[in-house]
């Protein structure tokens, strides 16, 4: 111990920042030279459940007069990092009370977290309305399971907000998500996560500094109820989009810097989505292929690494419009993140050989791999026309009874890369 006391106190106070809050006070007792550098830690988490772990009987209000104290004893002249998990019993006055005390401590990163009892449960802590004005220094902002209220009086501004997280919110509008997103104009990551009682029909993201957008969707939505994305984001190099609810997604303008992308929806909306993607040198991509696919005119020639999940039924479909527009494709993925039908597409070898096969393609990779007939035709293709494949990876599904035989009939097939070699995983 008393070589770590003559570490100099910036070194331990970002020691002490990793630490539990409750430990973190108790260094106090250690000696005179840890007296009060517990006072001085500039990141602080108070999470509700892991106090929760050292006294079972601790209430809602013990344990904001402990923080409430706390942030007062509170002596650093800033505040790197402030982060709240909580209960959805919370009284939002505590919340006011908490970054009251902060509000002049030149904040930037806060994360306030409210853990439902279910994913379907209506957000119902309120937070201050006053929170932009408070907090003009923020630059990470993560939001879980909380009420917005709109302010007419406190006009919305975060003008140094890099990161923005908004999990399963409650809005008090369309317009109001505008309004918010337009508050943020250097904003380069947001991450959304809608839920069914989100009171937003058409989330709009139009922000000119954008560069990673993360759109998800979680519990179920009413038969015929209508929401979607509208996407302007011209920066934008990061695209992930997680949308099982039947909705739509449009995109804006000039969208053509995107890099990586993963796309996983329900509903054919994908033909506009993959004209955005061009420029893209990795892809993940699961989705229902409608007819229009083959008259997406889009070439891939900056594509590398492909992933396509083989959960939907028509995914050869997909996996053979995109081996035929990636000419410098180098590493292909097939995996499976659902079982969603029992219906098998049909494969049907193609009239000529994409030119990734023929030219570029080193690696095959195959997780969940079932063997059966349309999956030995789409391995045995590539292994036929991939003349510069060096690896194959097969992971057999851990269920399946004949893994052994199903293996031993892929090294019978015929080969054109003399150093291609089967690995089995």
């Amino acid at each position: 111990m008393d070589r770590i006391s003559q570490l100099p106190d910036e070194l331990l106070l970002r020691i002490l920042s990793l630490m539990p809050l409750q430990d973190v006070a108790d260094t106090m007792l250690l000696s005179k030279r840890w007296q009060f550098l517990w006072l001085m830690v500039p990141a602080l988490t108070f999470d509700y459940f892991d106090y929760k772990l050292f006294d079972e009987e601790l209430s809602n209000k013990e344990f904001s007069l402990y923080v409430e104290r706390y942030l007062f004893l509170h002596e650093a002249p800033a505040i790197d990092a402030l982060r709240f998990k909580l209960c959805e019993s919370w009284a939002s006055g505590d919340i006011q009370v908490w970054l009251k005390a902060a509000e002049k401590r030149s904040l930037r990163e806060l994360v306030i977290k409210i853990c439902a009892s279910t994913r379907t449960e209506s957000p119902v802590v309120e937070l201050p309305r006053s929170l932009s004005r408070c907090f003009k220094t923020l630059v990470t902002l993560e939001l879980r399971n909380t009420v917005l209220v709109d302010d007419v009086a406190s006009p919305v501004f975060f003008p140094s907000l890099k990161k923005l997280s908004l999990e399963s919110m409650k809005y008090p509008g369309d317009a109001f998500v505008a309004k918010l997103l337009s508050s943020c104009p250097d904003l380069e990551d947001l991450v959304v996560e809608l839920c069914p009682s989100d009171n937003v029909s058409i989330f709009s993201v139009s922000l000119l500094n954008l560069k990673s957008l993360v759109l998800e969707t979680s519990g179920d939505i009413s038969e015929g109820e209508a929401h979607g994305f509208v996407i302007d984001a011209p920066s934008l190099e990061y695209l992930k989009i997680d949308d099982n609810w039947d909705g739509f997604c449009v995109l804006e303008n000039n969208i053509n810097k995107i890099v990586k992308a993963s796309i996983s929806t329900v509903r054919p909306y994908t033909e506009q989505l993959i004209c955005y993607l061009s420029s893209a040198k990795r892809l993940d991509l699961c989705f229902e292929v409608s007819k229009n696919l083959c008259h997406v005119g889009s070439v891939f020639h900056h594509l590398k690494h492909l992933q396509i999940c083989t959960c939907e039924t028509e995914w050869l479909s997909l996996l053979m419009h995109m081996l035929n527009n990636s000419p410098n494709l180098r590493y292909l993925k097939l995996h499976m993140r659902c079982i969603k039908s029992e219906l098998r597409p049909s494969w049907s070898e193609a009239s000529s050989v994409p030119e990734c096969l023929l030219n570029s393609l080193e690696t095959l990779e195959w997780d969940d791999y079932e063997g059966k007939k349309e999956d030995k035709e789409v391995v045995a293709f590539i292994l036929k026309n991939g003349f510069c494949l060096e690896k194959v990876i097969i992971k057999p599904i851990p269920t399946s009874r004949k893994k052994r035989k199903m293996l031993k009939e892929l090294t019978f097939f015929t080969r054109s890369s003399p150093t291609c070699r089967i690995v089995y995983d």
